[in-house]
């Protein structure tokens, strides 16, 4: 997941840069959104969905090994 991360880094500064000689100001701004901000969050977002779904099942099963002990010791 840190290799991710550093790819996520680079793009980040790629696009920067890119955004940087754009003849305006606005037309940076969309760039960096349009090229970045939407695009490496949605590619984020869905390769961090198995790191979720095991948080989730940890939290689950978690819970129900609270709920059997809590049962057992009544």
């Amino acid at each position: 997941m840190a290799f991710l991360y550093l790819i996520a880094i680079a793009w980040i500064y790629v696009v920067l840069l890119m955004s940087l000689a754009e003849s305006s100001f606005i037309a940076g701004i969309m760039t960096f959104i349009f090229y970045c901000v939407i695009p490496l969050g949605l590619v984020l977002y869905i390769l961090s969905s198995p790191a979720r779904k095991r948080q989730i099942k940890e939290r689950e099963r978690a819970a129900l090994e609270e709920r059997q002990r809590h049962e057992n010791n009544q």
